[in-house]
């Protein structure tokens, strides 16, 4: 089943942000909507490694993908945290995940309770869930910003469009 890809960027520096665009570009294609920047007020726990204050956009991408791809694409997306790394800390957390009419999925290598395995060290969890009264809803374990009225508000719209590409 084909489903929506996108990627959660957070980073301080807006070069740093253009260049990993481009990589991720590279990799998955056009775009189909890119958020704008908003500050990232939701913990303090990447100031050290990326700086501060932290913006967060999501990129969504016109070419669907596999739901198994995920693993790779980690892969792939962890490769251009290293590229553009600066003295052995990243400048860019980029989190690729992927969406269908039901879920929101995302891949970590943190592992938890909530988690399964994907393989090589990563792990996915089903961070939205899709319902017909409310649209997307956050999990229990579901990230705040994710849980944000504006976040929440995004992903109903790509959802709305996922919808009419698969017609």
């Amino acid at each position: 089943m084909s489903v929506m890809a996108f990627v959660g960027a957070l980073y301080k520096d807006e070069e740093c942000f253009d260049s990993a665009l481009k990589m991720l570009k590279d990799l998955f294609g056009d775009t189909l909507y890119e958020s704008l920047p908003t500050i990232w007020r939701y913990s303090d726990y990447y100031n050290e490694e990326l700086g501060s204050p932290l913006k967060r956009r999501f990129i969504f991408f016109k070419r669907q993908i596999s739901q198994d791809a995920l693993p790779e694409i980690k892969k792939d997306v962890m490769s251009i945290e290293a590229k553009l790394s600066k003295d052995g800390k990243r400048t860019i957390n980029l989190d690729p995940g992927y969406m269908t009419l039901s879920k929101v999925v995302l891949s970590t290598r943190k592992d938890y309770s909530h988690r399964v395995c994907i393989g090589n060290g990563l792990f996915a969890e089903v961070t939205l869930i899709y319902s017909r009264k409310s649209g997307f809803e956050p999990t229990r374990f579901t990230y705040p910003d994710y849980r944000s009225p504006e976040t929440l508000a995004l992903f109903n719209k790509m959802r709305e469009t996922l919808k009419g590409l698969l017609t």
